[in-house]
């Protein structure tokens, strides 16, 4: 009888333990992306995005800029994030490998569409991967106590309106649905082997705005200003407990609540000339916001409530980037700086984000028969040191190899009522 009320409390201790966890995974597993797959985008490394005023992923990155381009277009694309994130421990108390490469593929869908109404009135739809990626260490890892496997992707579907007020000024909305989906595993610590936990796709559909102006300083530079308000999501979904011998709780439910942080992004658009324009953007996040999360266990083992602050600090991005035009081609290049969104002491494995140093090429070109772009975005993210106790045990290391690969592509898409602009437009 003892032993079995001793198990109650462990399998408590462990739901205790899945929650703290998981409020410091929901965004590590993967991460915000500000590269969309398009040229002006990855080829930047998102430092066209505020000003960009000459293809279809306006619709999304700043609506007001949709009133720059002359014509109906679409674009439908595909990028594929490909993650290097190797951990060398230097202390293991509970054993265990270091996991090799952690990182997990995604593939990150991008399609935008720009219709005319009028002169000064532009219609845009976007659907978008926001958030893409994850982590999976293997169930050896010393790191398991923490977690071991993290998933995470999102996707928004958004529609948005621009409008040109004058020669000078334009301005701006959208509203987006935004699907969530997370995974997680975790071992848990417990006399004759490692118990198991698993949180099975928590999910939920959210909804939040954004807004955007631009203003036309003269005949060669552009201003540009989005921002994204913080939105909460409530992800619900199931959780399961394995290799528990004495007492197996059974599948009960979880419910996370946070918030997406507030974004606020600044740009500006230079034509130095017909074939050359500098862009510059400089972002501002909010992440100290979503540091403080409530999670939620209920079924037939406990109800717990759970609220934890990982620490989390505000962000900023800087970024330039060059734009060569010529009559039928159009190259891309663009570097950027992300601060990081914790301190050292703060980091935990499922976040081996450091501060990040972006470098991205893209090329698109006007065929005779076919239209495309391609481009690629190298993104190192740092040591990412990390010295972390889970469950009463401590490891500690870096990771050696830390960085992620965008690759991706456009082409356009034919609609009978569309006249697709050309690419110097």
């Amino acid at each position: 009888m003892m032993q079995k009320k001793l198990w109650i409390l462990g399998a408590h201790s462990a739901v205790t333990t899945v929650l703290a966890t998981l409020s410091q995974s929901v965004v590590a597993g993967g991460f915000y992306i500000s590269e969309l797959g398009t040229p002006g985008s990855l080829g930047t490394a998102g430092a066209a995005n505020v000003t960009n005023n000459f293809t279809a992923d306006a619709a999304f990155t700043n609506p007001a800029a949709m009133t720059g381009i002359k014509n109906d277009h679409a674009l439908a694309g595909m990028q594929v994030i490909v993650p290097k994130a190797e951990f060398d421990s230097s202390v293991a108390d509970a054993g265990g490998g270091d996991g090799g490469n952690a990182g997990v593929l995604a593939v990150v869908p991008s399609h935008f569409l720009v219709k005319s109404l009028s002169d000064d009135v532009r219609l845009g739809f976007s659907v978008v991967g926001t958030m893409g990626g994850g982590l999976d260490y293997g169930k050896n890892f010393v790191g398991r106590y923490a977690t071991y496997r993290a998933v995470l992707g999102a996707v928004a579907l958004s529609p948005s309106i621009g409008y040109r007020v004058n020669d000078q000024l334009s301005v701006g909305a959208g509203v987006s649905a935004v699907y969530t989906t997370y995974d997680q595993d975790i071992a848990v610590r417990k006399p004759g082997g490692d118990g198991r936990i698993s949180i099975n796709q928590i999910d939920d559909w959210g909804f939040t705005s954004f807004y955007g102006l631009t203003y036309q300083l003269n005949d060669q530079a552009m201003i540009g200003v989005v921002y994204r308000p913080e939105f909460d999501a409530e992800l619900e979904g199931d959780v399961n407990f394995s290799n528990f011998t004495v007492l197996s709780p059974s599948a009960d439910s979880i419910d996370v609540d946070w918030t997406n942080p507030q974004v606020l992004q600044v740009g500006l658009q230079y034509k130095v000339d017909d074939q050359y324009t500098l862009f510059v953007d400089a972002d501002w996040e909010d992440w100290s916001e979503f540091s403080d999360n409530r999670l939620a266990f209920s079924g037939g083992l406990a109800n717990p409530v759970v609220h934890l602050d990982r620490n989390f600090k505000d962000t900023y991005h800087l970024g330039l980037g060059m734009v060569r035009t010529w009559e039928d081609q159009r190259f891309t290049v663009g570097v950027g700086y992300d601060s990081s969104p914790v301190d050292d002491d703060d980091r935990t494995i499922d976040l081996p984000l450091d501060e990040q140093l972006k470098v991205s090429m893209a090329y698109a070109r006007k065929g005779k028969t076919l239209d495309y772009s391609i481009g690629a975005t190298l993104i190192y993210m740092g040591e990412g040191k990390v010295d972390q106790i889970a469950q009463g045990v401590r490891f500690k290391g870096e990771f050696d190899k830390n960085y992620a690969l965008f690759l991706g592509g456009t082409l356009p898409v034919s609609y009978t009522h569309l006249t697709l602009p050309t690419i110097t437009e």
